[in-house]
């Protein structure tokens, strides 16, 4: 597929081929960004850069890399900075948001969900912890439900939640929204002005490193308790490094962790390559090469699982021929007895075709 488009870094009309070209060589056939993506060169630059100053003792200034990031999350999730945290792991963020609940709050989970979404929540032994099927997630909603939570795609067979019909079913009860984007930022276009709450991981679809990770939460703060606040969680970070803290930021930068500096001197170039790109025609890629991946499956009389609209293609009962795969070059995941492919940017046709020509054997 060659897209052209213009962005605020390339000249008029690059074609989408041309900058992905540019960024990406894979050595393989890498049909694995579920797991995690890989990094643009740029990106790469950017970490060994800063690596090599800090070894000679010249450091850079990583933290606003940090700022880079998160205004570059915030304009692809379409909400404002000051809405963001930056921290490390969707764990800590839906731990932070268990711990907000009251005693005895419902919350409502789709069933197999990613477990750093859905364990916090388990482990308040004293909240009402339901999980409903996926498909049955917003009629699960109901009075007295204080948070539905669900991956926008679901990261054992790419399934995509019908997140306007959660919505209006929380708003209808009174509920809050928590999504985790992890496996839809990057390709799904995601408007988090209309959730309480999302978290997203960096290393897939955002094509960061390891380390990086964000939060968006209300206007309000959604009446969240900053618990493992610490220095940076400062309105002023360096006046606030000794002893407790006398103001926390106004912001939603009170949730952040204290970063993984390396891998945020990466990640702002890495979400700088998507907004260049486009989110639209990244998605346009991605789910035409998935749609290619089913119809070979349909030839070889293989059914995926059904994910509309998802450029991750989970196939029941080949999830044993990934070690076979992997040893001819062709990087996918088994997760539960499926065969997972995932379709990225910077994969092609010819990608694809070579995941069927090895399972046609």
């Amino acid at each position: 597929m060659d897209l052209e488009f213009s962005g605020p870094h390339s000249g008029p009309m690059e074609t989408f081929e041309t900058l992905v070209r540019a960024e990406f060589a894979p050595r393989n056939t890498y049909l694995n960004t579920a797991s995690t993506g890989l990094l643009p060169a740029r990106s790469v630059t950017a970490l060994r850069t800063a690596v090599e100053s800090a070894a000679v003792g010249r450091p850079t200034d990583m933290f606003a890399d940090v700022e880079e990031a998160r205004a570059a999350f915030a304009r692809l999730v379409g909400v404002p900075a000051g809405r963001v945290a930056a921290g490390a792991s969707v764990a800590v963020y839906s731990g932070l948001i268990a711990a907000s609940l009251p005693e005895g709050a419902e919350v409502v989970l789709p069933e197999g969900d990613f477990s750093s979404l859905v364990n916090p929540f388990h482990l308040r032994r004293d909240l009402k912890v339901r999980a409903v099927p996926l498909e049955r997630l917003a009629e699960s909603v109901r009075p007295g439900t204080a948070l539905v939570a669900v991956s926008a795609a679901q990261s054992a067979d790419g399934r995509v939640a019908d997140l306007p019909a959660l919505r209006a079913a929380a708003r209808a009860h009174g509920a809050r929204t928590f999504v985790d984007a992890s496996q839809a930022a990057g390709w799904l276009d995601l408007d988090a002005d209309t959730d309480d709450y999302t978290a997203c991981v960096g290393f897939k679809w955002l094509l960061c490193p390891r380390g990086v990770a964000f939060l968006v939460v209300p206007e309000d703060l959604g009446g969240l308790t900053p618990l493992f606040a610490g220095w940076v969680a400062g309105e002023r970070p360096w006046d606030a490094c000794y002893g407790p803290i006398e103001e926390l930021a106004r912001s939603a930068r009170r949730f952040d962790e204290s970063p993984a500096l390396f891998s945020y001197a990466a990640a702002h170039h890495s979400l700088a390559l998507l907004e260049e790109l486009g989110v639209d025609a990244v998605r346009a890629h991605d789910l035409a090469l998935a749609g290619r991946f089913r119809e070979g499956l349909a030839a070889l009389g293989h059914e995926p699982v059904p994910a509309p609209g998802s450029p991750i293609v989970s196939v029941p009962g080949l999830g044993h021929r990934q070690g076979e795969l992997s040893r001819a070059g062709v990087e996918v995941s088994d997760r539960a007895g499926h065969l997972r492919a995932a379709f990225h940017l910077y994969n092609t046709a010819a990608d694809v075709d070579r995941l069927l020509d090895v399972l046609t054997g």
